[in-house]
């Protein structure tokens, strides 16, 4: 996400038919938008983002810009490893738990002020102040010692981390874990400017990073523009500006006018896209995203507080019938929790199979006994308009015939549900996630371990945070995934969530683009794009 919470590909799909409610959403030309075609500008489709303070966004439509403005010590390259970034070096103590930084010198804000190690502590510290309002704080920085006080209230400085020169921080970790420089690359731990942060109010709808483009113009519900950075302290972003037109239309029919030079492609369009013969077929990119979509259980609310009735849920839910009808085989089946790619995908994981006989059986074995004993249910989602995703409608109907439960659904409106999902949910919710960086415990612990923030179920298995832990600090890395499995088998077993698919985004791009490049966390850097003259 790098980010909590990923949009669950159906929701997106059915999001996206919004523009047809929205006024003047129909393919109208937007006043500012370069004309298509024009030499170095990219032009995407977007929506509003929820929030541009690194230290609180916690979700990817915000991420997707958050990237491009704003960055951090160190980045994720290529092959999603922790590389240099602000930080051109480090060294890393005998014990594993101190991490000495060393800063380029050659780094400013946009404004043009240097960037010095004092502001990294800043930042931090800031972004753990309980005024800030952080959701992502304790996940992403909540190794380093003394982030627990600041957060707590207790004290107003991260007694881990050390200014030692203008260009030195040192930051100290509770424990050696071979994810912490993964966890720097969040948002969370990108550096901000104190001026601006301190101005007061939406300050970020001005932003003043030090990424690789700056934002031009926002203009709600129509247009969001970054310009190149010139003052960058690598190499330039190869277009100028990139357009995103919020809301600008159906996404597709964008693409086939030459509005925008990529989209992604939704259920409606996949035969048309993969037709050899058609004209979207030499334009077409499929990429395999670390990610899962699932039902959580609110583990300590009935009736799912009962590990039978988690079971009896899901083992009454025909997960390839849902992939091959409602998704048209665009997602790939999951009976567990790591999706394949990622370090300690087990292929030998024992999932819990359709079976509705068994799922009754478990009902009759539970506490109520039997269907009408239970206790209303209803899921909690997100959209807008009233609009449910086809899958969610589908996954309802088959608990309707399977089970005999009727299960109602609750829709919130984006910025309640990513926000504030552990106050707000109900007995279920209907949720995705997607790697912040490929490591089991982004998955495993961040989302299973008792007491964590994105545990949004409130599920706890002591034996499970066990595991977690062992595995979160052992140094043998073919002994710690296999920790991570055990652990993984031990919430399958339990139904701490109902695994549904495994996600994987269909782009296209125009041929005249080049460098556009959707890694397997769901983004691209805009400043790797280069538009060619077409």
């Amino acid at each position: 996400m790098k980010r909590i919470i990923y949009i669950v590909l159906s929701v997106i799909l059915v999001c996206s038919l919004l523009v047809f409610y929205l006024p003047n959403a129909v393919c109208q030309p937007r006043q500012g938008v370069p004309p298509p075609g024009e030499e170095n500008v990219l032009n995407l489709y977007g929506i509003d983002p929820l929030t541009l303070d690194p230290a609180v966004s916690g979700e990817m439509t915000s991420h997707q810009y958050i990237t491009q403005i704003f960055s951090g010590l160190v980045c994720l390259d290529d092959n999603q490893e922790p590389a240099p970034d602000i930080a051109e070096k480090w060294q890393v103590s005998d014990d594993g738990r101190t991490y000495t930084f060393y800063l380029r010198q050659d780094v400013s804000f946009h404004d043009g002020r240097q960037v010095k190690a004092e502001d990294f502590k800043y930042s931090w510290e800031r972004a753990c102040d309980p005024e800030t309002g952080s959701m992502t704080a304790a996940t992403y920085l909540g190794d380093i010692v003394g982030v627990g006080e600041v957060l707590s209230g207790e004290r107003e400085d991260i007694g881990g981390v050390r200014v030692i020169g203008d260009y030195t921080l040192e930051v100290t970790i509770d424990a050696p874990k071979s994810y912490f420089l993964s966890k720097l690359t969040y948002p969370t731990a990108f550096v901000v400017d104190r001026a601006g942060a301190e101005s007061g109010g939406k300050w970020w709808r001005s932003p003043n990073g030090t990424g690789p483009f700056k934002l031009k113009q926002w203009d709600k519900n129509d247009l969001l523009i970054l310009e190149r950075n010139e003052l960058y302290y690598r190499e330039l972003a190869k277009v100028n500006l990139v357009v995103f037109q919020l809301w600008g239309g159906v996404p597709m029919n964008m693409y086939e006018t030459d509005r925008i030079d990529v989209t992604s492609v939704g259920i409606s369009y996949i035969e048309k896209v993969t037709d050899e013969t058609g004209p979207f077929y030499q334009d077409l990119r499929v990429v395999s995203e670390l990610s899962f979509s699932y039902i959580g259980f609110s583990t300590t609310k009935p009736p799912f507080d009962d590990i039978n009735i988690r079971r009896a849920f899901s083992q009454a839910i025909d997960k390839d019938r849902l992939v091959s009808l409602v998704f048209k085989g665009m997602v790939q089946r999951a009976d567990g929790i790591l999706p394949p790619g990622m370090p300690g995908y087990n292929e030998e994981l024992l999932g819990l199979d359709y079976d509705i006989d068994r799922a009754k059986e478990l009902i009759a074995n539970s506490r109520y006994g039997d269907v009408s004993q239970l206790p209303p249910i209803t899921i909690t989602t997100m959209g807008w308009g009233g609009l449910i995703s086809r899958s969610l409608e589908a996954i309802v109907y088959q608990w309707r015939n399977n089970l005999g439960v009727e299960v109602k659904v609750r829709q919130l409106e984006p910025e309640r549900f990513l926000y504030h999902l552990k106050q707000e949910k109900d007995e279920m919710f209907y949720i995705g996630w997607v790697a912040d960086y490929p490591h089991p415990q982004d998955f495993l612990d961040v989302l299973f371990h008792s007491g964590t923030d994105n545990n949004f179920g409130e599920y706890s298995n002591p034996e499970v945070d066990t595991l977690l832990e062992r595995a979160g600090v052992e140094q043998d890395s073919e002994l710690s995934l296999a920790l991570y499995q055990q652990a993984e088998q031990l919430l399958v077993d339990d139904a701490a969530c109902l695994p549904l698919w495994f996600g994987q985004n269909y782009i296209l791009v125009k041929p005249y683009i080049k460098g556009y490049n959707l890694n397997p966390l769901g983004f691209a850097m805009l400043n790797e794009v280069s538009v060619k003259p077409h």
